[in-house]
């Protein structure tokens, strides 16, 4: 058997009738926050350019997702086959120009025609609302991360954004910040903000939200 053979096996022992009493307690639901902790935990070593580790992190993570494979299986919704066929699937989907006749020549090229590609496929998730200016962006992004995706869309699809945001505030900011005093200034915020007892994750998290609403009220009023 191969080494990935080996892992299901050992998950499948550990979740069976007499396999270990916490592993065959866990849900999906119950495993959410060791899956956020063994990514934090391998973005560190990334940070830290510490490969010896990141093989290990790696394979943690990889252990969240055979387990939740396992489960999914054992309640007759899908296996890690199904897992691996899907982004197999979809890898070879978006790479038209590595498996197909498309030649692209740039990184750019390759984004633009990646995001065409999506814009084609059909989402097992939610699906966004008729006519609405933003796509669905994941619940449970981090805040700073969910920011970004929301500046990102605005930009990339030139949304009215001044007065729900300072525009130009931005782009003087982002004349001459770098990756230090981006890290230092964020830090000190998070620092002030839990002396102040303020919570920063939630409060970009609502002032993005609060972003994306302004923005959606100008388009809509706009279209009128």
């Amino acid at each position: 058997m191969s080494a990935i053979d080996d892992l299901r096996s050992t998950m499948a022992r550990l979740r069976a009738p007499d396999g270990c009493p916490w592993d065959r307690e866990q849900t999906h639901a119950s495993l959410v926050r060791c899956l956020i902790d063994e990514v934090s935990e391998l973005i560190e070593t990334i940070d830290h350019g510490d490969d010896a580790h990141m093989r290990e992190e790696l394979g943690d993570v990889l252990i969240q997702i055979v387990f939740h494979a396992q489960i999914a299986s054992e309640e007759g919704k899908f296996d890690f086959d199904d897992v691996a066929r899907d982004i197999n699937d979809k890898l070879v989907r978006r790479h038209p120009h590595v498996f197909g006749a498309m030649r692209l020549n740039t990184s750019e090229q390759v984004i633009t025609e990646w995001e065409k590609i999506k814009a084609t496929e059909r989402k097992n998730g939610p699906v966004a609302a008729a006519g609405a200016v933003f796509k669905d962006l994941p619940p449970r992004l981090p805040g700073l991360m969910f920011a970004e995706a929301v500046w990102k869309q605005i930009e990339k699809k030139g949304l009215p954004a001044e007065g729900a945001v300072d525009v130009g505030r931005v782009r003087e900011l982002g004349a001459t910040l770098d990756a230090e005093t981006l890290g230092r200034a964020l830090f000190e915020l998070a620092a002030a903000a839990r002396a102040k007892g303020l919570d920063p994750e939630g409060a970009v998290r609502l002032h993005a939200s609060r972003v994306m609403r302004d923005v959606e009220s100008r388009v809509q009023t706009a279209a009128r």
